[in-house]
């Protein structure tokens, strides 16, 4: 009777769960195509090393727990099996494998109930006391991790049952049970085995089965999603965005689910909401309305809310409109929120499922500049400028070589000059940053080097009116670009700006130019290897910190040259900030916010250089012209501070 029971039970659940995940993982096919299935056996070492290894999720002191949980579970999904099999066919369980294999699996499944445990009790007890995030303490969290506490505990009540009626021998390869078994023999318990077996049985069963039919309902639908998503990751560092069509009648950017890729909506569905993104984002730590986290819960619930009415809605654009990510609200994200995004990528490299954060909020920004022309009114001028003068601040192209005037420079002609170097807006016109410019010049030629520039010929990268979404100025800013390069024969750039780094390195392999960028950072610390460029190491920097830029480090891995260059020159190891190198701080300055005001909450360059101060340093040296900005604007706020700020090409120029 039991097992007609229970075979009832299950076929109706299983049939349950099946048609619950089809209905929700559905939804995903309403986003627009995107092919994430190249380099298959590459793919399964990913989930090898980050899903089913764990990497990322170990890189944090609390991540073991949620190791020991994640690996106990896949053991423990032998166990449940065998016990749903057995419900139905009481015959056939593990008992018929030989001895030592059922004796093994037997000690494995009790070691993993038990570690499982001691790891959801600890998991228990930070959600009261010391939760990742304040919203962290829900009621479905504490629901999950009872339900999973009473599965262990109903495991236990089972095996012991068996153990102490006799119907299984105390062993070695059952401890937990045994010893739960003998204390049970010593109370008044002991007369009700029977009912104590068929009760946590039942417990069992009901708990595994309720607990499958919530996960598609819940957060931890992940347990289901978040192995495909990492196979499904980009192979790449996610340092690009798509291009655009530019076509009459085309919509632009993303305002509905549907015009997110699917990959972004099963990203949503992959969330574990741990928290480590928000927790890592520089504007969510200084006050700004953006969150991570809630901006891809806002696309989960957006997606359950209007996914299955988009498609096939009579009104589009009245649908369009209800079902909008950009508003306030439960399944929107402000507009506010996404201009307070500096694309520094903290968010991505954090994330232990690898969701992309940055290019959806990207194609929101293009939605709004491109379709509805909603943006920060301090960026009109800067669209003005860079499609008029191809510089944020409108200066005149033939001021764009006057910081060479002085020099002797020869202009770059290919087969005679080796690299351009790419001096970019802010090294040619900023007079803080040109300083910088010179300071180059000068470790270029001390070394040799071949090199030549383009002069009030050198136009804008875009990349700052990329990440804000005006991709249409852009591609009319790269095609300029990548004409000029070809035209002349440019194979090999070198950058002192990681911004245009990154983007004539990334984005403009996207028009079909191929080219060798190297960062100066880079190509100082190779001249120096080479022994192409002798440094005296004299003068005296004091204590040293480095600030690592975001679009340098973590969107390139470019960690370990602008450190060893600092080690040539000052005979010591660079003192590093507390956040540094994977975890660095944005400066502020990136996703375009160089050229934002901020209006909430601390300034993030603010924060960034009170961290730096706080090691009291002599010289903080930087990589980026942003961050230099960024910096000295930050240290005037601090009043009695003397300390330098210095770039890399500075330092060196310094101990020629």
């Amino acid at each position: 009777m039991q097992q007609t029971l229970f075979a009832g039970i299950l076929v109706a659940s299983l049939a349950t769960f099946v048609f619950s995940c089809y209905r929700r993982l559905a939804l995903v096919s309403v986003g627009a195509g995107e092919y994430r299935f190249d380099h298959p056996m590459t793919r399964l070492k990913e989930v090898l090393v980050y899903a089913l290894g764990q990497k990322r999720v170990m890189k944090r002191p609390f991540g073991i727990n949620h190791g020991v949980i994640f690996w106990a579970f896949l053991v423990l999904t032998l166990a449940n099996a065998e016990f749903l099999i057995s419900g139905v066919f009481p015959n056939l369980n593990f008992t018929l494998l030989p001895p030592p294999l059922h004796g093994t699996l037997s000690l494995l499944f009790e070691l993993s109930s038990l570690a499982t445990m001691a790891a959801v009790s600890l998991a228990f007890l930070r959600r009261i006391f010391n939760p990742p995030y304040e919203e962290a303490r829900t009621f479905e969290a504490f629901f999950i991790l009872s339900m999973i506490a009473g599965l262990m505990a109903a495991y236990f009540g089972v095996h012991a049952a068996e153990i102490a009626m006799g119907e299984a021998s105390p062993s070695f390869s059952a401890p937990v049970s045994s010893l739960l078994a003998t204390l049970l023999g010593h109370t008044p318990l002991a007369g009700q085995l029977p009912v104590i077996k068929a009760v946590s049985w039942w417990v069992h069963a009901v708990l595994l089965l309720s607990f499958m039919n919530f996960l598609p309902y819940s957060k931890h639908m992940h347990i289901l999603t978040a192995i495909p998503n990492v196979f499904l990751r980009s192979l790449g560092k996610v340092n690009s965005q798509p291009r655009e069509e530019f076509a009459e009648g085309r919509t632009f950017g993303a305002s509905t689910v549907d015009r997110l890729s699917w990959k972004d909506l099963l990203d949503s569905f992959s969330c574990t909401e741990c928290g480590r993104c928000q927790n890592s984002c520089p504007a969510a730590a200084t006050g700004k309305q953006l969150n991570p986290r809630m901006l891809i819960h806002a696309i989960k619930e957006s997606l359950l809310g209007n996914g299955s009415s988009l498609p096939s809605s009579a009104d589009a654009v009245a649908a369009s409109s209800a079902a909008s990510l950009i508003g306030k609200g439960e399944g929107t994200v402000s507009e506010a929120a996404l201009w307070s995004c500096t694309s520094c990528g903290s968010c991505m490299e954090s994330c232990p499922v690898f969701i992309e954060h940055l290019p959806k909020v990207v194609k929101l920004r293009r939605h709004l500049v491109e379709m509805e022309a909603r943006f920060p009114e301090e960026l009109l001028n800067l669209f003005e400028n860079m499609e008029q003068r191809s510089n944020p601040w409108g200066m005149a192209p033939s001021e764009r070589s006057k910081w060479s005037s002085q020099l002797d420079l020869e202009p770059f002609e290919a087969g005679k000059t080796e690299y351009l170097l790419f001096v970019g807006c802010s090294g040619a016109f900023d007079a803080r940053n040109k300083q910088v410019t010179v300071a180059l010049t000068k470790v270029l030629d001390a070394a040799g080097v071949s090199y030549g520039i383009l002069g009030k010929d050198e136009k804008c990268c875009g990349e700052s009116v990329r990440r804000l979404g005006n991709e249409y100025l852009f591609e009319t800013m790269a095609n300029e670009n990548v004409n000029q390069f070809r035209s002349r024969g440019v194979t090999k750039v070198i950058t002192q700006c990681p911004h245009c780094f990154n983007t004539l390195k990334n984005d403009y392999r996207q028009y079909g130019l191929e080219l060798e960028v190297i960062h100066h950072t880079e190509f100082i610390k190779g001249l120096i290897g080479r022994g192409s460029l002798k440094v005296k190491g004299g003068e005296d920097l004091g204590r040293v910190v480095f600030h690592d830029s975001c679009y340098l480090g973590r969107h390139n891995e470019v960690y370990e040259p602008p450190r060893e260059v600092i080690r040539e020159v000052t005979g010591a190891a660079v003192h590093e900030l507390p956040r540094n190198k994977e975890n660095g701080f944005c400066c502020g300055a990136g996703g375009g916010r160089m050229w934002l005001e901020e209006h909430e909450g601390t300034a993030i360059n603010r924060s960034r250089v009170k961290e730096a101060l706080d090691q009291k340093p002599a010289t903080i040296c930087v990589s980026c012209p942003f961050c230099m900005t960024m910096f000295e604007d930050g240290i005037k706020e601090f009043t009695g501070v003397t300390t330098q700020v210095k770039d890399i090409a500075e330092v060196v120029a310094q101990n020629l």
